[in-house]
Order: C-alpha cells, then structure tokens, then sequence
C-alpha cells in the first residue's frame, strides 16, 4: 500500500491525464453492465461490436504492458473484463 502511495505522490500531469481519461471511459460501462443484467437482455447489442470493442481494449491492453502505461494497463484491464462480461452475457441472454 505505501509504493502505491508513493506512486501517485510522485505522477506527472500527462499519466494524471491518462488516468482520468481511462476512469472516465471504464466507468461508462457500468450503466450498460447494470442494465443488461437486470433486465437479462442484450438485444439491442450488436455481437460484433462487442466482439470487436472486447478485442480493441486487450490489445490497448497488450500495448500498455509493452510500454509501461499505468493508465492504459489499469483502465484497459477493467474496461476489457467488462466488456467481455457484457459479451458474455449478450450470448448468454441473446
């Protein structure tokens, strides 16, 4: 807990910037995770899209491990166990 204390002691504005942007967008998820779940419908969700989106954010992910972005390996982690839940249950609920 004290290195991750000491970590954001010590960020810049640019990975500040980064983090926020990357909080912003992880949490949209949230309204569209909640919703399909309490309805148990995906419907209006194209198969595609999702597959895509899930795709895009591991390989964000992927190029935030190889150069070492905080932000973009953080937000990028979250964003794609999310999407892939929402992926999941689109196939699960149709």
């Amino acid at each position: 807990m004290g290195a991750l204390l000491r970590y954001f002691s010590e960020i810049d504005s640019t990975t500040l910037i980064g983090l926020f942007g990357g909080t912003l967008t992880t949490i949209a998820f949230f309204p569209q995770l909640i919703k399909t779940w309490k309805t148990r419908s995906a419907r209006d969700f194209s198969l595609w899209m999702l597959i895509l989106l899930t795709i895009g954010v591991l390989i964000w992910g992927i190029y935030g491990l190889l150069i070492g972005s905080f932000p973009l390996i953080l937000t990028n982690t979250i964003t794609f166990i999310l999407s892939l839940i929402i992926l999941m249950f689109k196939i699960r609920y149709k």
